[in-house]
């Protein structure tokens, strides 16, 4: 079963699982920076903080939804699965281009998620470094 976050968030939610085909499973020095930016931008989700989540992801991110659809859409694809019991890395792929999104240094991640409601997840996080040298989400997608 396939859980969408709605159909205007499919717009941002760069990447999916198809993109991470051919990741190998190792992390590199150069994305352990973006891998350790996303699980503490899931722990918000995990957490049910989705306005902050929203906050701390990229203005690209941000200019394809507002905080309040954001919520919503979260509010209800999060919740049913209950709460978070594991979640592992299962792959991570270095990119720098995307479709849809500018040229940039890109880090698409797997995660394998167990919830209480929902035995075996993946979710999908796309994170962009920031001009700042950040690592900030401009993707998510849960399935």
């Amino acid at each position: 079963m396939k859980i969408r976050i709605a159909s205007l968030l499919v717009l941002i939610l760069l990447f999916p699982a198809a993109a991470l085909a051919a990741a190998d499973s190792a992390v590199t020095d150069a994305e352990k920076p973006a891998v350790t930016a996303a699980k503490a931008w899931l722990g918000l989700n995990d957490a049910g903080d989705y306005g902050k989540s929203w906050q701390e992801a990229a203005p690209f991110f941000q200019a394809a939804v507002t905080k309040e659809n954001y919520v919503k859409a979260l509010s209800a694809a999060r919740k049913p699965l209950g709460a978070l019991a594991s979640r592992s890395l299962a792959r991570a792929e270095s990119k720098t281009s995307l479709p849809g999104a500018p040229d940039g240094a890109y880090v698409v991640m797997a995660f394998d998620a167990r919830f209480a409601n929902k035995e075996s997840a993946v979710e999908t996080v796309t994170f962009a470094r920031q001009a700042d040298g950040t690592w900030r989400a401009v993707g998510y997608y849960i399935r």
